[in-house]
């Protein structure tokens, strides 16, 4: 048995700012709803410097000292695995703009748990906001797909 396989490497970043953290309203793509900015990690690059460019790109906010708090991850049916690594901070700077990634604003978490969340959003919470649960994983069981936080 092989020990490696393709992997996609994408990012999420949570952006604080007090009791308020920066939501997405993701529009055109397969996974719609109330998410975080983030996206791909290229080739080549780090993690930490495409998630922040990924933020920057989204947001028209340069965030630093982003700090991994988690992945989410799963493996899909041709053998290759999805992980999204999933980051968090409070120090950003720059003026706030929306892309066609979907539009950007500030939200407390509690009016963020009212609106509809992209799939899945509501356990990646778990792991952004609790530090003794850093994984959310994915997997497949008699065709239907199941979650476990580790």
């Amino acid at each position: 048995m092989s020990r490696t396989e393709i992997v996609t490497i994408t990012n999420m970043c949570m952006i604080c700012d007090g009791d308020k953290v920066l939501v997405q309203n993701k529009v055109n793509c397969d996974w719609a709803g109330i998410t975080f900015p983030g996206g791909h990690v290229e080739k080549g690059e780090s993690f930490t410097d495409a998630v922040i460019r990924e933020v920057l790109e989204e947001t028209g906010l340069k965030i630093s000292s982003p700090q991994l708090c988690g992945v989410k991850d799963w493996s899909n049916e041709d053998g290759s695995r999805y992980m999204v690594l999933l980051y968090r901070t409070n120090k950003f700077e720059g003026n706030l703009t929306s892309s066609e990634e979907g539009e950007v604003y500030w939200l407390s978490l509690e009016e963020m748990a009212r609106l509809r969340l992209a799939d899945g959003m509501d356990k990646m919470l778990t792991v952004f906001l609790n530090e003794d649960i850093s994984e959310l994983f994915f997997y497949k069981q008699k065709g239907e797909w199941k979650s476990l936080l580790k």
